[in-house]
């Protein structure tokens, strides 16, 4: 795609490479072991202790909560990056086609050594390197490369992958261009986000108004005795998840990425804390149930669904509570579980965790069987009410996030004239 009214350089040439195309006649088109190199020096010795994670494109500062359950002595074997370095990701190719793969390194630390650490020659910026292989990440470059059964990249797949290198005036150049015009692009799409967020929280409300309230404004009321339920109608009454749902967690089998990877059906969804994270060949349920989160920094954050309705055929790993409602509505039960409050019932600061005696214990409002049924009417009508904005807002995202891919793409390729 061409960006129209955007200047052009003078002259332009075939590059070779096909999802490069023509580039300026001044550029060069390189193999990328004459612009990098791979850097793999351990942490022996302990020698750095800033660790460091690739997440969402982007390298950042590991916190200590979130390096629970590794050992210390384990960073011996990560390697050092630094700042300037770009850190790719390369695993599971075949599975996952959709995590972005790419981060530039602004910090002195260590990494695990399944990462392939790239570090730039002299001739070309890290920074307009990083635009150039986050292009090509999202033009999913990458995925036609790679090896093993589950289609890993190793140095080799960079060694001869074509790099277009203008001369280091115009790479800083693009990357001025670049870095005010992604940042008020970044800009605009965290606004609408925002604003998804606002809607998102009226929901909630309505929901919550709904499972502790009921339907009828006029009821009479009473304490519940519970500080997220507060007032219920006075004929209802409030009761635990153990006295309503039977906990099928003993039924629960977890498989590693490995096992799942070597799988060829994956006709049924396997479940995890935070719902449907794979397919899988076989199943282990054949009935509707209810997931909650056993574990994960979204029993805390609260920002994706923490009960999930699962129907059909499925498998569960031990990463959710497996509850199956006795009797009443089970959508009412879902979003009552949803709406709850687990924040007293959470153990461990490190890694947030909800377990079995604790989700036993979570309070609910009960209404009457046959009320349940009515709000769960009016609670599978609530998001349509809101999904004509939410849809109009996600393409405005969308179209922002398609608009900067663009523009890096034809940035770092001379499409356009910096």
């Amino acid at each position: 795609m061409m960006l129209d009214g955007q200047p052009r350089y003078d002259s332009y040439k075939d590059s070779g490479v096909p999802w490069i195309g023509a580039v300026p006649s001044d550029w060069d088109v390189l193999p990328g072991r004459a612009c990098l190199y791979e850097s793999s020096e351990k942490n022996t010795g302990m020698k750095v202790d800033t660790v460091l994670s690739l997440s969402y494109g982007r390298v950042k500062v590991k916190p200590i909560e979130e390096q629970f359950g590794l050992m210390p002595e384990s960073y011996e074997t990560y390697q050092i990056v630094q700042p300037g370095d770009i850190i790719i990701r390369g695993t599971d190719l075949q599975n996952d086609v959709t995590s972005l793969r790419t981060g530039l390194a602004k910090d002195h630390g260590i990494i695990t050594s399944a990462y392939i650490n790239l570090r730039p020659k002299p001739n070309i910026s890290p920074f307009y390197l990083h635009y150039l292989l986050s292009s090509y990440d999202d033009m999913k470059v990458f995925y036609g490369l790679g090896s093993g059964l589950r289609q890993n990249l190793s140095y080799d797949d960079f060694k001869y992958m074509g790099i277009t290198v203008p001369d280091l005036n115009t790479q800083n150049r693009i990357v001025s261009f670049l870095d005010e015009k992604t940042a008020e692009i970044d800009a605009a799409v965290e606004k609408k986000r925002r604003l998804i967020e606002l809607l998102n929280e009226q929901k909630a409300i309505l929901i919550n108004r709904a499972v502790t309230k009921g339907l009828n404004p006029d009821a009479p009321m009473k304490d519940s005795g519970v500080d997220w339920i507060g007032e219920i109608p006075a004929h209802w009454d409030v009761t635990k998840v153990k006295s309503v749902f039977d906990l099928l967690d003993n039924r629960r089998i977890p498989l590693s990425g490995d096992v799942r990877g070597q799988m060829t059906e994956r006709t049924y969804d396997y479940y995890g804390a935070s719902g449907a994270i794979d397919k899988v060949d076989d199943y282990i349920f054949d009935e509707t149930t209810i997931l909650v989160a056993e574990d994960g920094a979204n029993l805390v954050m609260r920002n994706l669904p923490l009960a999930i309705i699962a129907t059909g055929k499925y498998w569960v790993n031990n990463h959710a509570h497996i509850l199956r409602p006795r009797d009443g509505d089970v959508y009412y039960w879902a979003n009552a579980l949803e709406a709850a409050d687990y924040r007293t019932l959470i153990s461990g600061a490190a890694q947030p965790k909800l377990t079995k005696d604790a989700i036993k214990n979570v309070f609910l409002p009960r209404p009457p069987t046959n009320e349940q049924a009515d709000i769960s009417k009016r609670l599978e009508a609530i998001p349509s009410q809101f999904e004509p904005l939410e849809n109009a807002v996600a393409q405005e995202i969308s179209t922002l996030n398609e608009f900067k891919q663009t523009l890096i793409a034809n940035a770092v390729t001379g499409k356009i004239k910096i």
